[in-house]
């Protein structure tokens, strides 16, 4: 939800494919003299600095507004029941989340939601994300075209 969101839609009732880029910009306090300042060469691959804000939920918005016939609510509850019941991790998941859980427990928060007792689930493991699932019920039961502006290009 926190991230970028792309779309290629073909509409068989309009005969047209529509592209929907729904990516966000850096930060708007984020420039090119902090890096400069700070020493950075390049962006961090890993930490808060790479990070865009987020325009999917915004993406999300734009693509029900213009093709959606299903009221969000039912759009998104299977999402929630994975997000609250929980899933369980494939092994290919398992092993990536394992090896970037490494590189990403330093970062505030990430060992709390993404490391449960303290380690990256394992295969068949199951993952729940409570948080998750309360903030898709929250937009669920809003017009969620107010939640978050995004870069939106329909």
């Amino acid at each position: 939800m926190g991230g970028d969101l792309f779309a290629i839609v073909w509409d068989a009732k309009t005969q047209k494919l529509y592209g929907l880029n729904s990516s966000g910009p850096s930060p708007k306090s984020l420039t090119l003299k902090y890096f400069k300042d700070h020493g950075y060469k390049f962006i961090p691959a890993h930490g808060p600095l790479p990070v865009s804000v987020p325009g999917c939920v915004d993406g999300w918005n734009e693509l029900h507004k213009r093709f959606g016939k299903l009221p969000i609510n039912e759009i998104l509850q299977p999402a929630i029941t994975y997000a609250r019941e929980g899933y369980p991790v494939t092994e290919l998941i398992a092993y990536y989340w394992g090896l970037n859980a490494r590189i990403l427990k330093k970062y505030p928060g990430f060992a709390d939601e993404y490391m449960p007792n303290g380690k990256a689930p394992v295969k068949g493991q199951i993952f729940k994300n409570p948080n998750l699932a309360n903030t898709l019920e929250l937009l669920s039961k809003k017009d969620f075209g107010n939640f978050m502006k995004g870069n939106r290009h329909v």
